[in-house]
């Protein structure tokens, strides 16, 4: 159960945080889901795709292992990777939603919330969030980066995906990965950018997805495809390090 609370500097002040990425903070999954507004960072290192639900439509998800609850970037507790989803690096904290009263301003604000049940946050060990003379750590300032990605991207993420449908760029997409001994791996229910459509789009088509800030973005997703053949990479020498 979580048990979220608006975070104080006051009542607050000597919380830290276990910044480890292990299964019992929650790491283990072969999944992450993922924002556009952090696509332009992730398609370096990991392959991006897309899945849809029935009733909320498109989302997008970056690849981080086969099999169920492996996540191939966790070493002895760290995360081996330039960058982290956003998701991840969030930890315990979240952004969230609540109207302002000022009648001259009624666009919603978001306040910082803090899991106090969740296993990373104690007293003694860890990151802390406020310094001692007041005003967020270093550490915490990358934690709200995070989370102002999350909360833009997830804003963002219906009209991106109904710009995307509009041109017709989405097309489904079928993995199969062959690990000799380790069997054919097949991740199925992916969707991805058609290479095909995108070079076809002519100048108009191309000047809107750039003008709306989401030509970059396709072709991030496009380019990240390449990771796959990394991440089978490091699927083999994981095997490899747990027979030794």
């Amino acid at each position: 159960m979580s048990n979220y609370i608006a975070l104080d500097c006051v009542a607050h002040q000597n919380l830290k945080v276990c910044t480890q990425y292990d299964e019992v903070f929650g790491g283990n999954t072969n999944h992450a889901l993922v924002f556009p507004t952090e696509f332009e960072v992730l398609h370096r290192e990991y392959p991006i795709f897309f899945r849809r639900k029935e009733t909320s439509g498109y989302y997008a998800i970056c690849i981080l292992g086969f099999d169920k609850n492996e996540n191939l970037f966790l070493e002895n507790g760290n995360w081996a990777a330039r960058s982290i989803p956003a998701m991840f690096m969030r930890g315990p904290f979240a952004l969230q939603l609540t109207h302002n009263e000022n009648a001259l301003q009624t666009e919603a604000e978001p306040i910082v919330m803090v899991d106090l049940d969740n296993a990373r946050i104690n007293p003694d060990v860890g990151e802390s969030i406020f310094q001692a003379h007041g005003g967020y750590t270093p550490y915490f300032k990358e934690i709200l980066q995070a989370m102002r990605k999350i909360h833009v991207g997830n804003q963002s993420t219906e009209s991106f995906f109904a710009i995307l449908d509009k041109f017709k760029l989405i097309e489904p997409i079928e993995i199969k990965v062959d690990m000799a001994e380790k069997g054919t791996y097949n991740i199925a229910d992916l969707f991805t950018i058609s290479r095909e459509r995108l070079a076809e789009l002519c100048s108009d088509e191309l000047h809107e997805l750039n003008s709306l800030g989401l030509l970059e973005h396709c072709f991030s997703v496009v380019s990240s495809a390449g990771n796959m053949s990394h991440l089978v990479n490091m699927k083999i020498r994981s095997s490899v390090s747990s027979k030794s």
